[in-house]
């Protein structure tokens, strides 16, 4: 009898500890999760609130360190501008600097994954999402974008969205997070 009662309890055991991993890898974690919902909401504000020490300004353009950062990320920064036609914010997060392409191609999916999974808790307690497919990369096409969709009805965030990029440059590969308003008009230029 004590070892059918031994036998059970290790079923169950495991059973429990799979159905975590189980989770553990197919949910973001919470610190994406918090990081990225207070980057959306603060969307609002033109990233003002999170906004931290200037970088570079030049032009029409004014660079600021992001006080919020994504885990993984190395590098966070806010980018406002001042042109007649745009005076909107983006926020951009380096997830991956090197030269290996297949590593590149895993933090790109895996960011993609992420943000796609993430659930953002709303003003009135509801929650939201980023919808959108991937665009599988290629090492010879040299850059790629996925697009994710904020799905909300407030018009502030009518074309808000998540861009993840993989590109190649003089220094090897790297792999952004963009959130940022995309005006209809950029679609007819790319």
């Amino acid at each position: 009898m004590r070892k059918i009662c031994f036998v059970l309890l290790l079923i169950l055991l495991s059973g429990n500890f799979c159905k975590a991993q189980f989770y553990k890898s197919v949910l973001p974690s919470p610190e994406f999760s918090s990081a990225l919902e207070k980057i959306v909401l603060d969307f609002r504000l033109n990233f003002s609130t999170i906004q931290g020490n200037a970088l570079v300004n030049a032009g029409e353009t004014e660079t600021y360190e992001s006080v919020v950062k994504l885990p993984g990320a190395s590098d966070c920064v806010i980018y406002k501008y001042h042109s007649k036609a745009d005076t909107t914010a983006s926020w951009q997060g380096t997830m991956y600097k090197g030269d290996d392409y297949k590593e590149a191609c895993k933090i790109y999916e895996n960011v993609f994954r992420l943000v796609k999974k993430s659930q953002v808790r709303w003003i009135d307690k509801t929650f939201v999402g980023f919808k959108g497919d991937m665009e599988k990369p290629a090492e010879e096409l040299k850059f790629t974008v996925s697009t994710l969709n904020f799905e909300l009805d407030d018009k502030r965030y009518k074309n808000f969205q998540a861009d993840i990029e993989i590109i190649s440059n003089y220094n090897g590969w790297e792999v952004h997070l963009n959130l940022q308003t995309k005006h209809p008009d950029d679609n007819a230029n790319g």
